[in-house]
């Protein structure tokens, strides 16, 4: 079995910060709702909801990061970069860090060998071919990763995974043969568990009070620490007008609470990297 060991402290930061924080938005679009086999032609109300997240939710949040001067990790599927390049082109423009997060976003545990490599080989090549460079970093379309799913990411040069939860703070996952630097997720710090509404997805409509609270808290934690924290949102989710003044509100907080070293999470493996090594 594998138990993370590390450090008490992530740190130090770059530029005396007290603590760091990595912005991470997944920009599903309609691949999500295509890995669930959803037919657009009897769910359309449901597609136009996913549309809404690059038409006005993605916009709004790379304003958002401008104004800051922050750089986050965008995970995109390789259907959403083969579908609307020129918004997925606007994240790369704006100094911001494209990793990947599968083709249909179809988590690796439903499909055989074949299926996993192909979401794979194929998101890499859609992102590679759009931004230039082969992505450093993966998250598993609904954070569900197998054994083989390591063994790929391996093979295909992968540096960093951001699915599993295993710590609070960065780590090294070893799964099989292969071991990834981690930049752990939780759905504590995801807006879908908070936001989530639909025949595709049930869940419920919490206050966006509830979900600054809970994100703010853990941030004031990791402050303590000194430690690293990762937040998760979706366009077409946290987008949506008063959910954006709260993510808007909660960026404003954290500036104001202290110095932070917001970092794409590409940074944060790489400054790391060694460090957790050692500590194998």
């Amino acid at each position: 079995m594998n138990v993370p060991r590390g450090p008490d402290r992530d740190g130090p930061w770059p530029d005396g910060s007290a603590v760091s924080v990595s912005l991470t938005f997944d920009v599903d679009a309609e691949a999500a709702l295509l890995g669930l086999g959803l037919d657009e032609a009897k769910r359309y109300s449901a597609f136009t909801e996913r549309r809404f997240g690059i038409a006005r939710g993605l916009p709004r949040v790379l304003a958002l990061l401008a104004d800051h001067g922050i750089r986050g990790t965008f995970y995109v599927p390789g259907y959403t970069a083969d579908r609307y390049p020129d918004d997925v082109s606007a994240i790369v423009e704006g100094g911001h860090e494209v990793a990947h997060h599968g083709y249909f976003h179809l988590p690796p545990a439903g499909l055989d060998s074949a299926g996993q490599r192909e979401e794979l080989e194929r998101g890499k090549a859609a992102l590679e071919k759009l931004t230039g460079s082969a992505p450093k970093g993966y998250r598993s379309p609904s954070w569900d990763v197998t054994e083989e799913t390591f063994s790929l990411l391996g093979e295909l040069g992968f540096e960093y995974d951001s699915s599993c939860m295993g710590d609070d703070r960065p780590y090294i996952e070893t799964l099989g043969a292969t071991s990834l630097v981690e930049l752990p997720v939780h759905w504590s710090l995801d807006d879908f568990p908070y936001y989530s509404w639909g025949e595709a997805s049930g869940g419920l409509m919490s206050d966006p009070r509830v979900l600054s609270a809970v994100w703010m808290s853990e941030f004031r934690v990791a402050l303590r620490e000194g430690g690293h924290v990762t937040y998760t949102a979706h366009p077409e989710i946290s987008g949506r007008r008063s959910r954006f003044e709260a993510l808007q509100s909660f960026v404003e907080g954290m500036r104001s609470t202290a110095e932070v070293w917001f970092a794409t999470h590409g940074e944060v493996a790489s400054l790391l990297r060694a460090q957790l090594e050692g500590t194998r």
